[in-house]
């Protein structure tokens, strides 16, 4: 179907319109983050009349950022590695195996993203102090209990987008292995887990973004010793003052990583959602 004139400027107005929607916040956070805190605090102005960098130098001495970036990547890369492992050992089944309560598992599953997180927030307090007392295992305040209140969250999206994906890989592929001599477990490491590759960089994208960018439960679970990015950049705000330039220079420098990250696996998580959109 040919493109008419008037459809190409209408869809050139709208790709414009959002492009400027997304890079304007951007644009205003990172000229500000060069300001110095005087400039932040008087008028706004588009383009800063003095650049300065030292924000990027001190906000690693206002707060111990280097501890708290730490602290979020041994979290997010643990639960993102642990959400992979047990979403690709409970999605293979799910794609491949006929089992009794094989559907009750599915939609059992989908369904607990219908809940919002902070429906879970007492009770799962509740649950890891009560541990602690009968136990003895320390869950609140540490990384691996974060860890697990991070992978229990990630896991039922993980679960069903690769299932979806898995079912879409050809099942002969798997039977020519197993003929050769594969057993069903060397045949998933050898021949499924390559050819779905994809769907399993975009669930890990998803798993890692949720746990580094999350509030509600680091608040709660962390304390001094453990707590994360998200809840360590509001302590640039004091009683009496806020480190405009240095939070704003923090926030910037803090998702350089994970966009990086985004736009060396942009090709796979494409490639991986179409191929789950399919089921």
């Amino acid at each position: 179907m040919t493109e008419t004139t008037g459809f190409r400027w209408f869809r050139r107005l709208t790709l414009g319109f959002l492009a400027a929607f997304t890079l304007l916040p951007l644009y205003v956070l990172a000229t500000t983050s060069v300001k110095p805190l005087e400039d932040v605090r008087g008028m706004f102005t588009w383009l800063p009349e003095r650049v300065t960098f030292a924000p990027y130098v001190d906000m690693w001495s206002t707060i111990p950022l280097a501890r708290y970036l730490a602290n979020s990547l041994v979290v997010t890369v643990s639960a993102t590695a642990l959400a992979l492992v047990v979403a690709i050992l409970a999605a293979y089944p799910l794609a491949r195996l006929r089992f009794r309560g094989e559907r009750v598992f599915a939609m059992t599953v989908l369904s607990t993203q219908m809940f919002p997180g902070i429906l879970f927030l007492l009770p799962l307090f509740l649950l890891f102090v009560r541990t602690e007392d009968l136990l003895g295992v320390e869950l609140t305040g540490t990384y691996h209990g974060l860890v697990i209140t991070y992978l229990t969250f990630a896991l039922p999206f993980s679960i069903w987008m690769l299932a979806s994906h898995f079912s879409a890989i050809p099942e002969g592929l798997e039977e020519a292995a197993m003929i050769d001599g594969t057993g069903r477990l060397g045949a998933l490491v050898r021949v499924v887990l390559p050819v779905a590759r994809p769907g399993i960089i975009a669930v890990g994208v998803f798993a890692f973004v949720t746990a580094w960018g999350e509030v509600l439960f680091a608040s709660v679970l962390t304390d001094d010793r453990t707590r994360t990015l998200s809840i360590g950049l509001k302590l640039y705000t004091s009683q009496v003052d806020t480190r405009w330039n240095e939070l704003l220079a923090a926030s910037l420098t803090v998702s350089l990583p994970v966009l990086v990250a985004f736009l060396l696996v942009q090709r796979h998580l494409v490639s991986g959602l179409s191929a789950g959109a399919v089921k």
